[in-house]
């Protein structure tokens, strides 16, 4: 994976409820779902040619980031960003307490 993330724009595209990078014709994403104050991460998608570059978790980090910003509780579904939390246990306290306590428990 290249250490080198300058070329990785992470972007909220609200309308289409996901969070994207575009390089060249090949989008990634984070999609999501909101309700209120909650976010739930559903599916995060790379193509084949844009893996390996940490792509991922740009987005999910950029998201997770965003959620915090605005207060928001955050809900994992998506098996990726529940790894990501878990590897970046600072994000625990976006999770409601039966949140982390299911999250911990994988």
């Amino acid at each position: 994976m290249s250490s080198d993330n300058t070329d990785i724009i992470v972007q909220n595209n609200a309308a289409e409820h996901r969070y994207e990078v575009r390089l060249g014709d090949q989008i990634a994403e984070l999609t999501y779902r909101r309700d209120g104050d909650v976010i739930t991460f559903l599916h995060t998608g790379v193509p084949a040619a844009l893996e390996g570059r940490g792509i991922a978790g740009e987005m999910a980090r950029t998201a997770l980031d965003d959620a915090r910003a605005q207060h928001l509780t955050v809900v994992p579904l998506c098996p990726f960003v529940a790894a990501y939390i878990r590897r970046h246990p600072a994000y625990l306290d976006l999770l409601t307490a039966a949140g982390r306590q299911r999250l911990q428990q994988r």
